[in-house]
């Protein structure tokens, strides 16, 4: 008969119930009497009561307060006068006593995976005197354990690797259960290990739960990951065990199993003979079913008529074979190539070379084609030399370049001027001469880089650059010179022979020995008596002086031609002159000044002189200014006294005005105080060449209406007239209304004049000069009666 996991657990907790019986029997049961136990006003007596440990089921389920154990004392005579009382841990919440009996209960239900044991105190008391009749005694309550946990996995789910085709037994992960019950009672944490899904691929080791493989040569290319499912049960694996599963999975890792395989046995290609070197022609790829390190490819060229023509390399991020050019190709020359390549594992695996080569190889033939390509230059680059004394129009030298295609296209030269922008040189169209056409200076250029253009005459698109290098060979047309420009100082107290300067000379020709100058003083300066010039044979000289006692006072500069000869042929020469300043030098000959003292002191000016000069030029410049203010200040317009206001229209004879436009010319505040009665002024701005002393003084009010009418007549030409400015203008034409309180400038008026010039045209002219008609005109003798 079968049991099932409850009745189990029934059985086992009936058997735990005796076991406790027995223990607290014993302990009822037991004496002690290696601890006497004294009490006031008793005898002494023995302690008659001791105990050890009581057990109890865990996960009890009844509704009844579980049965612990009994307390019990010799002295207790049953009749009640003894109290039990019970401390320690779970005392009153977990466990209680009956004071009277002293059976001790447990009301909750225990768990040994919580707490195993509890320790607690126990005491037997006078119910009267509440003292203690046997002394405080500590005892264990331990938990009795039962199979009520399954085992786990911690640390699932797992996840491993092994190579792929590993023999049979090849360890692959182990994989631990814990079980919380109690490894030292029973069975209830002893677990076993057992697969239930990954057969018969994998195999597990029940008591170590180490997976292994269970089936030789399996291949990564074929399945690559496999799903476990492993059982940890209990109990050694016997029924009613409690059991927990994890899951593992494992993956196959590549080895170099498989060797490289091309898809085809021959491969062609056409390329066209353009193409530049290090161009691709082709990639190609053998193919691997391993991945990473094992599918690593190495390509070489085993056998062809292409190995110097073509190379191949591999691609690291694609392991393709990379066939490049090495050289050009002409199709001329030859129309096909044919290469025989091999791929190989870079690291092929011992264990399966068994299983054949690792290697493989194809036939890639390479078509060329023709294309129509530019003229080529038989030399890639043409060296020349031409004296810089050449004429123009002489040949330098030759280029030649041909057609490469079977149609061979007469070529056609040029320069190209970008290379030769000052158009130095010249080049015969058909024959490739090249000449110069202008002089040639070595010392400006000495080498001319020209590029030569060849073009197809048939194709001017076709195009071959040709390269020259044309060096300027040197003659000696440069004449020697000073190298730099020296300032020389010779002290007042010099010695005669002492070195005040020692020179040297440069020269821009280049001669093939090298320069060798000679210096030497010119006829002129040869028997003077100051200086004297030292060859050095070294290509420099030294000047010295002749005499002492020289003088800033007496002469403060000194010039010293000095006569050059270079060694060329023909040889150059030149006369540089040497500046000589007379300076003041100190004890070690270190040139303190050298100023112009000299110069001020025989022109008998003092300092004094030099001071009045100044102030005369300061006085000259203050002059001229105040003029060019007080000219400045005459141009102003004029400024008229407000309170007088004088209105005048009055501008110089020979001034025309500005027109309609010209607004400057008019006193516009006469307009806006019409009724002011002024006298006549004479002008201020002008003075008239004569003056009409007869002539009466006027005093008038204009009339406000006159002027207003005459305002808005203007208003309304200007309101109606097409070229007016858009701005408004207010232009009067000297219209004086019924008396002009400026009087007339003109001399046509004048009492004195005996001119019998017809006036009365004026009448005719309009308004405007209706003044000058009435005054003028028939009715003149009128005017003056």
């Amino acid at each position: 008969m079968k049991l099932g996991k409850v009745e189990f657990c029934h059985f086992l907790q009936l058997i735990a119930l005796f076991l406790c019986f027995s223990g607290m029997s014993q302990a009822e049961l037991s004496r002690s009497s290696s601890k006497p136990y004294f009490q006031s006003g008793r005898s002494r007596t023995k302690r008659s009561w001791v105990w050890n440990q009581f057990f109890v089921l865990e996960e009890y389920m009844g509704s009844d307060p579980l049965y612990v154990g009994k307390l019990h004392s010799d002295v207790d005579k049953g009749d009640g006068s003894i109290k039990y009382i019970l401390s320690g841990e779970g005392a009153s919440s977990i466990f209680i006593i009956d004071e009277n009996t002293g059976d001790i209960h447990a009301t909750k239900r225990l768990d040994r995976e919580e707490q195993a044991y509890y320790t607690l105190r126990a005491q037997a008391l006078d119910r009267l005197t509440n003292k203690p009749v046997e002394p405080e005694s500590e005892f264990v309550i331990k938990i009795q354990d039962i199979n009520d946990n399954e085992p786990k996995f911690l640390d699932g789910p797992y996840t491993a690797g092994v190579p792929e085709m590993s023999p049979v037994g090849t360890s692959v992960v182990q994989v631990t259960a814990t079980d919380a019950d109690d490894p030292t009672y029973g069975n209830s944490a002893r677990v076993v290990y057992s697969i239930l899904q990954g057969q018969p691929y994998f195999s597990v080791e029940p008591k170590t739960g180490v997976i292994k493989t269970a089936l030789p040569n399996m291949d990564r290319e074929a399945k690559d990951q496999y799903l476990l499912v492993i059982q940890a049960k209990d109990m050694v694996g016997q029924n009613g065990g409690l059991s927990g599963t994890t899951s593992v999975t494992v993956t196959l890792t590549d080895v170099n199993d498989n060797p490289p395989r091309f898809p085809r046995r021959s491969y062609q290609y056409n390329v066209p003979e353009s193409l530049p070197v290090a161009s691709v022609v082709a990639r190609i790829k053998a193919a691997d079913a391993d991945i990473g390190a094992n599918a690593e490819m190495e390509y070489k060229i085993v056998d062809g008529d292409g190995l110097g023509i073509f190379k191949i390399s591999v691609d690291k991020d694609t392991q393709e074979g990379i066939i490049t050019i090495q050289k050009e190709l002409d199709f001329e020359t030859k129309t096909s190539y044919t290469l025989r390549i091999e791929a190989a594992n870079k690291d092929a695996d011992p264990r399966f070379l068994s299983l054949g080569p690792f290697s493989d190889t194809t036939t890639v033939k390479i078509i060329v084609e023709d294309v129509d390509e530019p003229p080529v230059f038989s030399a890639p680059l043409y060296p020349m030399e031409v004296s810089e004394a050449t004429q123009v129009g002489n040949i330098i030298g030759t280029v030649a370049a041909h057609d490469p295609d079977s149609s061979n296209s007469p070529v056609r030269y040029s320069i190209d001027r970008n290379t030769d922008l000052e158009r130095y040189f010249n080049i015969d169209a058909n024959s490739g001469v090249i000449t110069t056409a202008k002089s040639l200076d070595r010392e400006t250029n000495a080498v001319h880089n020209i590029t030569v253009l060849a073009m197809e005459s048939q194709n001017p698109s076709q195009v071959g650059r040709g390269y020259v290098a044309i060096t300027i060979l040197d003659i000696n047309d440069n004449a020697p010179e000073f190298a730099t420009d020296y300032e020389t100082t010779v002290c007042e107290n010099a010695q005669p022979g002492q070195v005040i300067q020692k020179i040297s000379a440069v020269d821009k020709d280049e001669p093939s020995n090298g320069h060798q100058f000679y210096f030497s003083l010119t006829t002129d300066a040869t028997n003077n008596h100051n200086f004297s010039l030292k060859d050095n044979k070294d290509n420099t000289a030294s000047v010295l002086t002749r005499r002492n006692g020289f003088r800033r006072q007496e002469q403060s500069v000194y010039y010293l031609p000095i006569f050059i000869v270079d060694s060329g042929t023909p040889s150059l020469s030149s006369t540089n002159t040497l500046t000589i300043r007379v300076c003041d030098c100190d004890a070690d000959g270190i040139a303190q000044t050298c100023n112009a003292e000299a110069y001020v002191l025989p022109a008998g000016l003092s300092t004094g002189a030099l001071i009045a000069i100044l102030a005369c030029v300061l006085t000259l410049l203050v002059l001229i200014l105040l003029i060019v203010t007080m000219r400045r200040r005459k141009k102003e317009p004029l400024i008229f006294d407000e309170e007088r206001d004088i209105r005048e229209n009055i501008v110089r004879y020979d001034d025309e005005g500005g027109g309609e436009e010209d607004t400057e010319a008019f006193d516009m505040a006469a307009l806006r105080n019409l009724n002011v009665i002024r006298d006549t002024k004479t002008r201020r701005d002008v003075t008239p060449e004569i003056q009409f002393l007869s002539r009466p003084t006027f005093k008038s009010i204009p009339d406000n209406v006159i002027f207003r009418e005459f305002i808005w007549e203007r208003l309304k030409e200007a309101d109606v007239d097409p070229c007016a400015p858009p701005y408004d203008s207010l232009q009067t034409y000297a219209f004086e209304g019924n008396g002009s309180v400026a009087e007339s400038l003109s001399s046509l008026d004048s009492i004195s004049s005996n001119s019998d010039q017809n006036y009365d045209y004026l009448s005719d002219w309009g308004p405007r000069f209706k003044r000058l008609a009435d005054m003028y005109g028939t009715g003149q003798e009128s005017l003056y009666s």
